[in-house]
């Protein structure tokens, strides 16, 4: 197992990758169920710190294969089988999501994330004895997470299990998420790993792409659940295509940016990129609950008031928006959404759930949507006009 160049060529991810992703989906629907239910039920803001936790666990599992996986991607026997460990812990977790949001057990998703992480510690041992460059390093990495994840188990048995107060749960939680966070920058300090800067942008791109299609899975539900209880009507219509174009218009200013560039020349600033992307992800997440919600209550009731449902949408689309501002900042020279048309559509974006009592919940996400393809407008005038200047130009060649 040998550091893969970091200046490889035509870099790109890899089939069993794409295979590992899919487990994720399973993890990602879950908890965005979970969290549709809460709002529903009119308990939007008791399920959003389960949420955010168990989120924590699933895209910090993500990432920590995705780097490791850019660098040591050696696609052998031992790297398949290690990799087919992970997910199955992945699985586990998925599987431990309900009990974790709704009941704050976390005994599943405990024993899933240390399935993950027994496979992922043996890959860095085996980078450690194969890659005698990177040998400090690595085992940086192996110590730091088999010990921090010593310290969930323990954590489990403490809080979970009346050792604990009950109240200790999350400053214990947030203390061992910055030790987590801080393991990468701990280790590299001896020596940098050779992730490739195209190849992760690409799987952040990736991941982005599973998020939006989980929340088109979820608006999907929420059609069901309205078809089922009063069949098709206009606010039914208007407020699932409204959410379609919403998440067409959030790709689209995603991906007006290649970040592979930007952080080839920006590594130092890698690791706030990539931390950053977890708000971005997280948004999209709930935004997926929000607008199966909303989408359901056009056909049944819901416990959840409109405004509520109304900001169930807002909130996410004006996180990610914000997010996505900060991330893009940091791998580029110059801005490509303009961060003042960004910065009024969230005002915008905020504002609108207070006019619900007029415009009801389908006028909230309809308008929304609006604003957003507006802005992607503006994000994309400057480089049409461009072009077409260029093209008359160069005449009829």
């Amino acid at each position: 197992m040998s550091a893969r160049p970091v200046d490889e060529p035509h870099r790109a991810a890899s089939q069993l990758e794409l295979l590992f992703d899919l487990t994720f989906v399973i993890a990602v629907a879950a908890v965005t169920a979970r969290l549709a239910h809460d709002l529903a039920d009119g308990h939007g803001l008791a399920g959003l710190l389960p949420f955010l936790q168990v989120f924590f666990a699933i895209w910090w599992a993500w990432m920590n294969f995705t780097w490791f996986a850019s660098s040591y991607d050696t696609d052998d026997v031992a790297y398949r089988l290690l990799t087919m460990l992970q997910m199955a812990g992945v699985l586990v977790l998925a599987a431990g999501v309900p009990a974790a949001a709704g009941e704050a057990d976390f005994g599943i998703v405990t024993l899933g994330y240390l399935i993950m992480r027994v496979g992922l510690v043996a890959q860095w041992l085996r980078a450690a004895v194969e890659d005698r460059a990177s040998r400090r390093t690595a085992l940086r990495y192996a110590g730091g997470i088999a010990v921090l994840q010593l310290a969930w188990i323990l954590r489990f048995f403490l809080v979970e299990k009346g050792g604990l107060p009950a109240s200790s749960g999350l400053p214990i939680f947030v203390c061992l998420v910055v030790l987590e966070l801080a393991v990468p920058r701990w280790a590299e300090r001896v020596r940098p790993t050779t992730w490739h800067p195209h190849h992760i942008a690409e799987r952040y791109g990736l991941f982005t792409i599973i998020l939006l299609g989980e929340s088109v899975l979820a608006a999907s539900r929420g059609v069901e659940g309205a078809l089922g209880a009063g069949g098709i009507s206009g606010a039914l219509v208007v407020i699932a295509g409204s959410g379609l174009v919403l998440l067409f218009a959030l790709w689209w200013l995603y991906f007006l940016v290649q970040a592979g560039g930007g952080l080839s020349d920006r590594r130092h600033r890698s690791y706030l990129w990539g931390y950053g992307h977890y708000g971005v992800f997280a948004a999209l997440a709930a935004l997926g609950a929000g607008l199966e919600v909303a989408v359901e209550q056009s056909g049944q009731e819901v416990a959840a008031s409109p405004m509520a449902l109304g900001y169930a949408v807002a909130i996410p689309v004006c996180a990610y928006l914000l997010l996505l501002q900060v991330t893009h900042a940091l791998v580029l020279a110059r801005p490509v959404i303009p961060p003042r048309a960004a910065l009024v559509d969230c005002v915008v974006v905020l504002a609108l759930p207070l006019a619900t009592p007029w415009i009801g919940v389908v006028g909230v996400v309809a308008v929304i949507s609006a604003s957003c393809v507006l802005l992607v407008a503006v994000a994309i005038w400057p480089t049409a006009i461009a072009a077409r200047t260029a093209a008359r130009h160069a005449g009829p060649e």
